[in-house]
């Protein structure tokens, strides 16, 4: 029986002893390549690939409040036609004060998210500050960028990315929400709502009609779930709060007073169960 690859290459080594640059990416893009997302061993992006079915993850949504910012995702991954899994995580604390959701592939979301994990600890300790919210959405974007080869052959990932600008001048408009396309590129989303993903437009129609920014953490999370609601009731990727199962989405919110923080699961299925006893009382919301 063959050996599996070596993670880590047999010679160079001498590298992981030695001071380094502040990114962690650009440390593995020098000496580990094809522990990139998109990469195969050779450090090469992936060969064209058709006629697959993919694991991919559907709707994130986020929304801005009177204390920071609210991110939530169902919990449903599809594969073609057929659910994969019903009880993916899509969302996830990136750092005291950031976290992000994932859509489209899930293999690579999730492995991009968690390497910018790493790249923001890694450049915490390194520099001896954290990077500053434009500069964790810019790494964000160069690392969706670097994805671009496997995304046009149909393993795109796109993430939402949400957080508390420590820096804001006026910290009852810290929370930030930013989104990329495949091509890296970011924007700021100015309505204080937004939702990426295969139910996405309808997670947004709903938003639109029931989100304020002036409400406190309990209503932003209440219109979180709603949102993902009417998403699975209208678009059948996204999945809608399993009772029996009890699968219910992940929501984490993110403030100034207490970081980012994942609500408990508690906490969240009492949203789920009075969402439900109200949309069966009217299911139209």
């Amino acid at each position: 029986m063959l050996s599996p690859e070596p993670r880590l290459p047999v010679t160079g080594t001498a590298a992981y002893l030695a001071p380094g640059p502040s990114s962690f990416t650009d440390f593995v893009t020098a000496n580990v390549p094809h522990l990139l997302p998109g990469r195969r061993y050779d450090g090469e992006p992936v060969p064209a690939i058709g006629g697959h079915d993919f694991t991919h993850g559907t709707t994130i949504v986020a929304l801005l409040f009177a204390g920071g910012v609210v991110i939530a995702g169902d919990r449903r991954a599809t594969s073609g036609n057929v659910i994969a899994q019903r009880d993916i995580e899509k969302v996830f604390v990136t750092d005291n004060y950031s976290a992000a959701g994932i859509a489209g592939a899930a293999g690579i979301g999730v492995e991009l998210v968690r390497l910018f994990t790493v790249e923001l600890e890694h450049y915490e300790k390194i520099e001896g500050v954290p990077l500053s919210f434009d500069g964790k959405s810019n790494k964000m974007a160069s690392m969706v960028r670097g994805n671009l080869a496997a995304a046009m052959q149909g393993l795109a990932a796109i993430p939402l990315f949400v957080g508390y600008d420590t820096d804001a001048a006026d910290p009852a408009r810290a929370g930030r929400i930013v989104n990329y396309d495949v091509t890296g590129h970011r924007s700021d989303e100015t309505l204080g709502y937004h939702a990426i993903g295969s139910g996405s437009v309808f997670a947004r129609s709903a938003l639109k009609k029931r989100h304020d920014v002036s409400a406190d953490l309990g209503t932003a999370v209440r219109n979180a779930v709603e949102a993902l609601y009417d998403a699975a009731d209208d678009d059948t990727a996204t999945g809608g709060p399993d009772l029996t199962r009890h699968i219910y989405p992940v929501v984490v919110s993110v403030t100034g007073a207490e970081g980012a923080v994942r609500r408990p699961e508690a906490e969240i299925e009492a949203v789920v169960r009075a969402v439900v006893a109200d949309r069966t009382d009217n299911p139209g919301g």
